[in-house]
């Protein structure tokens, strides 16, 4: 059986500094993908909407990567990769203590033997087992290019990002580049289980010069 190390191939997308902000090339990548809304009143942590999207995320990734292992001609085994988040807002008045006016993407990356008929025969078995989901009606598999981006570890809570952020926007400044796409999150860590002092996210910022 065929092992693919995804998390080793792709190490500098997945590893950062804590101490200084670093440049990368984010190269083409497959993902599968859902969009929504934190409702009024809520933040990603009690949003049903977004607890459900996460299900049904993770479910298809799960189903893929067991379906491929089980196949019985050239199976492949690999990890299912750390979810990753998009976060922005379209009134322009973005506010780490206030939630409920953010947009987002969630995504988790997939190996490119996932085709869309793969991923369609992974949402049937899904569908069969799980029911209808509203939320698999949401789910896309589709490619996603970066591009040159600025990324920085964070060690903490959610909620201490910014100071993690201005270091980011202090080396943009020095290095003459400027943010060309939405606050991005790569989730080491699980908030439900990790003590929130020693959380681990991958920040990144897509950039022009």
């Amino acid at each position: 059986m065929l092992t693919l190390n995804l998390k080793q191939d792709f190490k500098h997308l997945f590893t950062a500094s804590a101490k200084a902000p670093q440049l990368v090339d984010v190269p083409r990548l497959n993902f599968l993908r859902i969009d929504g809304a934190i409702e009024p009143s809520h933040g990603p942590s009690d949003s049903p909407r977004f607890a459900e999207n996460l299900q049904a995320l993770y479910g298809a990734s799960y189903t893929l990567k067991f379906m491929l292992k089980q196949r019985p001609e050239n199976p492949v085994d690999y990890s299912v990769m750390a979810l990753e988040g998009l976060w922005w807002v379209e009134d322009g008045r973005f506010d780490i203590h206030i939630k409920d006016n953010w947009f987002y993407t969630v995504q988790i990356m997939q190996p490119d033997l996932v085709t869309p008929e793969t991923f369609a025969e992974a949402l049937a078995k899904l569908r069969k087992k799980k029911g209808d989901m509203e939320a698999f009606s949401r789910l896309r598999l589709e490619p996603f290019h970066e591009g040159l981006a600025v990324q920085m570890l964070h060690i903490g809570p959610y909620a201490a990002e910014p100071a993690t952020v201005e270091k980011m926007d202090a080396y943009l400044q020095a290095e003459n580049l400027q943010k060309a796409g939405h606050h991005h999150e790569i989730y080491l860590g699980d908030p439900m289980r990790a003590d929130p002092a020693k959380l681990k996210t991958i920040l990144r910022h897509p950039v022009t010069k």
